[in-house]
């Protein structure tokens, strides 16, 4: 390791991001996946945007969350992919030091946001179903535009701690981050002081509040499914059920990668670096590329919507 990795510094002035160590060589063939999944995000999440902006019959609170995960999963993916693919084709590994922890901020920061947005996503989804006539009256434009400016405050404010303490900490040790990206705990993992308050920090993060969003969506689901099953018919209840499917579907695909990625990242050390790195990056971007499939194939007014779009783009 050469001495300018290893000079005693508080803020490095860069940072130099690895990709996947151990997968050089194939960084030109990962690469490929990678940017495949980045032009899907892009289409998929701008064209349920455009559905949902020029059909009036989808201006509603389901749709407008639907837009704000859209514009979540856009730019989570974009504070990742452009430098990730850089490293991959280019060997652009050098990152700025703020540039660093601003990365590291709105990965975090979006990642939470997008935990608020299902469990947003869930509370329309249990009016609709357990109180259907009263949902116009309960979820009013000024209530979902306080659901979402209350979802987008959460995650600013929670994740600031996770950004002024890795400003903090002296980095004496290297400046070489073995990850694609700038990762909160692989930055962490640089530092040559205690770092356990931002351990304990990220923990919290994870399990009280992403936690406590899947216990709301659990407990709104448990009422969803009460009221499903009081309906007469079985038509009326696989009906009523389909139009949660979706919902469902998306939620059990972020959470468990999220959890799984957390956990493996903090108790695996047996585990080889690659797999942290390869679980770190599905965490983050198969979520946002299944989105706009699984709301594009499963939601019918969507799908009855794409089809004339698609016809009409292409004459």
């Amino acid at each position: 390791m050469s001495d300018s990795n290893t000079t005693h510094f508080t803020n490095p002035p860069t940072f130099i991001l690895l990709g996947i160590p151990g997968l050089e060589a194939a960084h030109v063939w990962i690469s490929i996946p990678f940017c495949t999944m980045y032009i899907i995000v892009l289409l998929g999440n701008f064209i349920i945007m455009l559905i949902v902006k020029t059909e009036p019959s989808l201006h509603e609170p389901m749709y407008y969350f639907l837009c704000m995960l859209a514009v979540t999963d856009l730019v989570l993916c974009t504070s990742i992919l452009p430098k990730t693919l850089s490293i991959f084709w280019f060997n652009s590994r050098e990152i700025d030091f703020n540039a660093c922890i601003t990365q590291m901020y709105f990965i975090h920061c979006f990642s939470v946001m997008e935990s608020g947005i299902f469990m947003a996503m869930a509370f329309d989804r249990y009016v609709a179903i357990c109180h259907p006539l009263r949902h116009s009256t309960i979820l009013t434009y000024t209530v979902v535009a306080k659901i979402g400016l209350a979802v987008v405050l959460r995650s600013a404010v929670l994740i600031l701690p996770f950004a002024f303490l890795a400003r903090q900490w002296p980095y004496c040790r290297t400046n070489i981050i073995p990850h694609t990206h700038c990762e909160h705990m692989a930055v962490v993992k640089l530092a040559c002081a205690d770092t356990r308050i931002s351990n304990y920090y990220g923990l919290f993060v994870l399990f009280c509040v992403k936690g406590l969003d899947v216990v709301f969506i659990v407990v709104s689901y448990i009422q969803i499914l009460r009221a499903i099953f009081r309906l007469p018919t079985r038509d009326a209840r696989l009906k009523t059920f389909g139009t949660c499917w979706s919902h469902l579907s998306a939620i059990f695909v972020f959470f468990i990668s999220s959890i799984f990625s957390s956990l493996s990242h903090r108790y695996g050390q047996n585990v080889p670096l690659y797999f942290h790195i390869i679980i770190a990056n599905v965490y983050l971007l198969v979520p946002p590329v299944l989105n706009p499939i699984i709301y594009g194939v499963r939601t019918r007014q969507i799908r009855d919507r794409l089809f004339p779009l698609l016809i009409v783009q292409r004459t």
